[in-house]
């Protein structure tokens, strides 16, 4: 009786030691780990963080639906694998946080590659270049980044731009009131302040930039400056050591590009 008694506190033991498991057995067989291809695959559906006010890429259409470039392409792209994809409205300055707890899946959604997220996620290849512009109403007379002495600068909080006003102060930050930028959740509101005259410049994504202004009804009052920072380059953000989703991603891309759809799907955000 006392043998037993021990074996089954021992059974115990490994079930609570083991969440999901009633033995001690080897672990991970038949409860793949969140994020990773075969989780994605036994559920059938994928869950992508993205920020819904940044256009072209992934935003919110005034009837409410969601629309953009690496909506289109992410819906490709797991088409072929036969998985739906779910679109989850995140605070981007927390997107590496959300993640690395695995609330979403993937971040898709114009993210682009640095050194401080390469050391906190897997990306799969990059499949879009992007340049960080200042935008600036033609009204403040307003160049070159050089005129940005001593006026107000807005930046996304969060975004790849905000890291690069740190990375290259003589280009903006060294000249800017205060040396420091005015942040801002999402580039809509940075662009109401860039219109009232609250801040001075911009800095921004050229994709986010080149179609906001288009679709403007004055886009003739504004000005788009090369920063003078490198090309950078939007790829997708991936649990940190899944490989094998990563891989699943980069063919799924490759074979667009092979059959066309990736041309038409650039073509439709685009243009030529």
């Amino acid at each position: 009786m006392k043998k037993l008694v021990k074996f089954s506190l021992l059974v115990m033991a490994c079930a609570l030691l083991i969440p999901g498991l009633a033995g001690c057995g080897k672990t991970g067989q038949n409860n793949p780990q969140p994020s990773s291809w075969k989780s994605i695959q036994a559920k059938h559906h994928v869950v992508i963080g993205l920020d819904d006010s940044f256009v072209p890429m992934g935003f919110r259409q005034k009837n409410g639906k969601l629309a953009g470039y690496d909506i289109d392409l992410a819906r490709a792209v797991f088409k072929q694998y036969g998985i739906k994809v779910d679109f989850q409205t995140i605070d981007w300055s927390m997107n590496v946080t959300e993640l690395r707890n695995q609330t979403v899946d993937l971040i898709w959604n114009g993210l682009t590659i640095t050194d401080e997220r390469q050391r906190a996620m897997t990306f799969s290849e990059p499949y879009l270049v992007n340049q960080q512009v200042l935008v600036v109403k033609k009204s403040q007379h307003i160049h070159s980044p050089q005129d940005m002495n001593g006026k107000t600068l807005g930046v996304q909080s969060g975004s790849s731009g905000a890291q690069d006003i740190d990375r290259y102060p003589k280009l903006l930050k060294q000249r800017i009131k205060k040396h420091t930028p005015v942040l801002y959740d999402t580039f809509n509101n940075a662009f109401i302040d860039l219109k009232a005259d609250r801040i001075q410049g911009l800095l921004i994504d050229s994709v986010y930039a080149n179609y906001y202004l288009q679709h403007l009804p004055n886009p003739g009052d504004y000005r788009v400056i090369k920063s003078g920072m490198p090309n950078e380059y939007f790829a997708v953000g991936i649990k940190k050591g899944n490989q094998e989703v990563k891989q699943k991603i980069d063919q799924g891309i490759e074979h667009l590009r092979k059959t066309g759809e990736l041309q038409r799907i650039n073509q439709k955000w685009f243009g030529k």
